[in-house]
């Protein structure tokens, strides 16, 4: 039966979905195509207007959508700060949030490196950030269901 906890846990699988969905479209489709079809301005353009909108809809929509449907998923299964340090559910919780942050923070450089032209950086970050996010997913199907 669909009740509420299958609609908050549906729009936090949905937000994962979209954010490494997007990650992936992004390296895999876009800049493979804009590397051999556009020209070095267009595509930096191009990719500069992509990363931005991807970024805003990430703080605007993304971070808070992950932030509260995780929060109400995490007090609905009776998770305290106390239990992530037991084995099971509380420490793979951990692991999970431990790794989101992680990947927040390699796409946050990830922004700041282009900005200041740094692209080796930039790269290594962006690849970091997508590795991240699939450890992310990782750990969330690997939580014990209780």
């Amino acid at each position: 039966m669909l009740g509420l906890w299958s609609l908050v846990r549906f729009l936090h699988v949905l937000g994962a979905v979209v954010w490494l969905g997007g990650q992936l479209t992004v390296s895999a489709l876009v800049m493979p195509v804009a590397r051999n079809r556009l020209p070095e301005e267009a595509r930096a353009g191009l990719m500069r207007v992509l990363g931005m909108r991807f970024g805003i809809a990430t703080m605007a929509v993304l971070i808070p959508l992950q932030l509260a449907t995780g929060v109400a998923l995490a007090r609905h299964k009776g998770v305290t700060l106390a239990s992530l340090t037991q084995p099971g559910y509380g420490r793979m919780l951990a692991g999970k949030l431990v790794a989101f942050a992680l990947v927040m923070l390699a796409a946050g450089l990830h922004g700041w490196a282009i900005s200041a032209g740094r692209r080796t950086l930039a790269r290594s970050l962006a690849v970091s950030s997508l590795a991240g996010s699939f450890v992310v997913v990782l750990l969330a199907t690997a939580l014990p269901v209780t």
